[in-house]
């Protein structure tokens, strides 16, 4: 079982629940060393003084702010004991209307498990009621030296905590983008046209139906340099569409979105057309009855996984693909 990566109270009101925070996603993105170019020398990041360049130890470095010329150093413990409790407090300010939190302010997800025997009761009604108020519990608390907005939510029996962003983080697009063209003139068979494409490529949601198909790209050009073989190249970007060809663009478009059978889409049991998905090439495994899965990486096992087009691998823990494979 995973550790949590946060442990203390969360309280509404008077109810205070012992909790745990937990990591609720995995990165299955394949991680490469650097290498001086020509060898196979390892290139390492190393901690060093500036002035003599010694290396430093880790226990040796604290923090230090710049107040204009001068430091001003601060110690790892001097950051905990200006936040007493706050660091072991998850206080709930109030509750809200999900639909009142922009999604650009949701920055990371975490699982909200109980500790301790005899907290399940407390636990399970919070999950009940703010799954039939339909609201999320706004708090702050601190977290390895920072502190944290955070969203309180039910979803699926459990609770989740979404860290979110300070409404100072959030940039305003007119500052940040040059000539945004605001609501420009559409004509009306163009924005017919528009939402009848919209319709046609409707479908359901499905997060098993996508993957990460450049991860799988990655490795199997390791494979290929591996073999000293050369990988075929990904097609060009489509050229951008002009307003001249706009409505002809979108006319093709409502066509061969409306069949699907052309185009090598589906129809999903709603009657609504997916985009049309290629299918992905499958690589073939020669396995022996001597292979040690749990011996590989989790980017070996997820390249296994890819090439055995396992569903729901890219949610997947390392354990999940030792399993997932051996049952395959």
């Amino acid at each position: 079982m995973a550790r949590p990566v946060w442990a203390g109270n969360l309280a509404f009101g008077l109810v205070s629940l012992p909790v745990g925070l937990y990591t609720a996603t995995d990165s299955h993105t394949i991680h490469f060393h650097q290498l001086q170019r020509g060898t196979s020398d390892r290139i390492r990041n190393r901690r060093v003084n500036e002035r003599t360049g010694d290396e430093v130890e880790l226990d040796d470095i604290v923090k230090g702010y710049d107040a204009g010329g001068e430091y001003v150093l601060v110690e790892p413990k001097e950051l905990d004991e200006i936040a007493p409790g706050r660091s072991q407090v998850l206080n709930i300010t109030g509750f809200v209307d999900l639909a009142d939190v922009d999604p650009i302010f949701f920055d990371k997800t975490y699982y909200l498990g109980p500790r301790g025997k005899g907290f399940d009761k407390v636990y399970s009604l919070l999950e009940q009621a703010l799954d039939k108020a339909g609201k999320a519990g706004i708090a702050t608390f601190v977290m390895r030296q920072h502190e944290y907005l955070v969203a309180l939510k039910a979803e699926n029996g459990l609770l989740t905590l979404h860290t979110l962003h300070w409404a100072d983080e959030i940039r305003d697009p007119r500052k940040e983008i040059d000539g945004l063209p605001g609501k420009t003139k559409a004509s009306d068979k163009e924005l017919k046209m528009a939402e009848q494409l919209i319709e046609a490529l409707s479908m359901d949601w499905d997060p098993d139906a996508f993957h990460d198909t450049f991860q799988e790209k990655v490795a199997a050009l390791i494979d290929a340099k591996k073999a000293g073989e050369t990988v075929e190249k990904a097609e060009p970007a489509a050229e951008p569409t002009g307003v001249v060809d706009l409505m002809e663009a979108l006319r093709a478009s409502v066509e061969r979105a409306a069949n699907p059978k052309a185009t090598g889409g589906k129809a999903t049991a709603s009657g609504k057309t997916t985009a049309a998905k290629k299918p992905a090439a499958k690589k073939r495994i020669r396995s022996t009855p001597k292979e040690d899965l749990n011996g590989l990486s989790k980017a070996g096992l997820y390249k296994k996984a890819a090439a055995a087009n396992l569903p729901g691998r890219s949610n997947m823990t390392r354990d999940d693909l030792v399993k997932a494979l051996s049952q395959a």
